[in-house]
C-alpha cells in the first residue's frame, strides 16, 4: 500500500524551522490502529490524516473533510499547527478549488480560508478558570522549581494548565528556563492534566517588534515533550493577541493567533509503503 505524506514546516517562510507537521490524505478507510503506527513512525509532534466524508468526496473540488491528530504516543482532540499544515496542503499542493475549507473533528467543524497573503483559521476558544496552587504545586515546583507564578489558570475542555509567570521576569528569562519534563507523569497521573502552558506578559519592542506575550507549551503527557510552536494554546490564554513563542533549541517564530501568515510554507512530499 503507498500512502502520500506531506510534512509541512508551519509558523515559518524558512525551511527546517517552526513547527513541522506530517499530512496524511486517505484515500480509503485506514485500520484504527494504523493511525498510531502511522504517527509514531513519523515522529513529529502531530501527524494530521485528512478523510473524505463521502466516497465521491475529491480532495482538489470537495470543501469539508475529516481530520485526525496524533502524537508519536496517542490521538488528541486539537492540534493547531498540523490543522494549518493540512489547509496549506489542500491549498498549495493539492490545489484545493474552495476559498474556505471545513474540517469535522472531534473539537467540532474547523474552517480554513484562503486570504491574500495566508490562510486564516478559526480555532476553538475554550473557557479557563482560576486553578488553587496547592492542588498543583507539586507539578508546578517538579516543572520550574521555584520560578513565581503570578497566575495560574485551567481549561477542563483542553486539559492544560496555564501559568503566566511573575511580570518581574523578562523574555530571556522565559527563553533560558530548564523546564523539568520527565517527572511530569509521575507527579500528575490523573488525567486532569494533558498540557502545560508557561507564559508571560510582553515587553515594549522599542527598536524591534513587540510582542502581548511570549509562551512555551510542553505535553510529556502525550509523548510531545515540548511543542516547538502551537496554536491550540494561545486564544484561550491571552485571546487575539501577538506572540513570541520559543521551541526547544531557542529558535523563535512570531505569529498572530487571527491570521497565520503562510508565505514560505516548506512543504516535502514523501511516500508512505506498508
Amino acid at each position: 500500500m503507498k500512502l502520500p505524506i506531506f510534512i509541512a514546516d508551519a509558523f515559518t517562510a524558512r525551511a527546517f524551522r517552526g513547527n513541522p507537521a506530517a499530512v496524511c490524505l486517505l484515500e480509503n478507510e485506514l485500520d484504527e490502529d494504523m493511525h498510531q503506527k502511522i504517527a509514531r513512525e513519523m515522529n513529529l509532534s502531530e501527524t494530521a490524516f485528512i478523510r473524505k466524508l463521502h466516497p465521491t468526496d475529491n480532495f482538489a473540488q470537495s470543501s469539508c473533510f475529516g481530520l485526525r491528530w496524533f502524537t508519536p504516543a496517542s490521538e488528541v482532540p486539537l492540534c493547531g499547527h498540523a490543522t494549518l499544515a493540512s489547509a496549506a496542503v489542500l491549498f498549495h499542493k493539492i490545489k484545493n478549488m474552495n476559498s474556505t475549507l471545513t474540517f469535522v473533528t472531534l473539537s467540532g467543524e474547523l474552517r480554513a480560508r484562503q486570504a491574500d497573503d495566508g490562510i486564516v483559521l478559526d480555532l476553538p476558544l475554550y473557557p479557563v478558570y482560576p486553578q488553587d496552587f496547592h492542588e498543583v504545586e507539586d507539578l508546578i515546583k517538579t516543572a520550574i522549581g521555584n520560578t513565581l507564578v503570578q497566575d495560574i489558570c485551567y481549561s477542563p475542555d483542553t486539559r492544560k494548565l496555564l501559568l503566566r509567570l511573575s511580570d518581574t521576569y523578562n523574555r530571556s528569562f522565559l527563553e533560558n528556563l530548564k523546564v523539568n519534563t520527565e517527572n511530569l507523569l509521575q507527579v500528575e497521573n490523573t488525567g486532569k492534566v494533558k498540557g502545560l502552558i508557561l507564559t508571560l506578559k510582553g515587553e515594549p519592542g522599542g527598536q524591534s517588534q513587540s510582542f502581548d506575550f511570549y509562551s512555551r507549551y510542553f505535553a510529556p503527557w502525550v509523548g510531545v515533550a515540548e511543542d516547538p510552536v502551537t496554536a491550540a494554546t494561545g486564544p484561550s490564554s491571552w485571546g487575539r493577541k501577538k506572540c513570541m513563542h520559543f521551541s526547544v533549541p531557542n529558535e523563535e517564530e512570531s505569529w498572530e493567533f487571527h491570521f497565520v501568515q503562510m508565505e514560505g510554507l516548506t512543504l516535502e512530499e514523501v511516500q508512505l509503503l506498508f
